[in-house]
């Protein structure tokens, strides 16, 4: 019973120590991100807008064509409504 105890352990073991170097090496990448959106910022570029990019470039076509659509026909909707009064208090 204690050898399988002990293989169980070392298995263990071995998963933990693979996450941890895995979240130190996670670690570093972002470090490395952060010092590359530094970068952008510090020549003059919006570090937002920079995100929104990655993110759309991260969609498929057909799922950033939806998005503008949903994007245009709320806008839309929100130019034609009517503006809410002021509530008196």
């Amino acid at each position: 019973m204690s050898d399988s105890v002990g293989i169980a352990g070392d298995r263990i073991r071995s998963f933990v120590e693979r996450i941890e170097h895995l979240e130190e090496e996670l670690q570093a990448l972002n470090e490395g991100k952060k010092e590359v959106f530094a970068e952008a910022k510090g020549e003059g570029f919006d570090v937002k807008i920079l995100k929104e990019i990655i993110k759309i470039r991260k969609q498929d076509k057909d799922e950033r064509d939806e998005h503008e659509t949903l994007l245009d026909v709320y806008m839309q909707a929100m130019d034609h409504a009517e503006p809410e009064t002021a509530k008196a208090a």
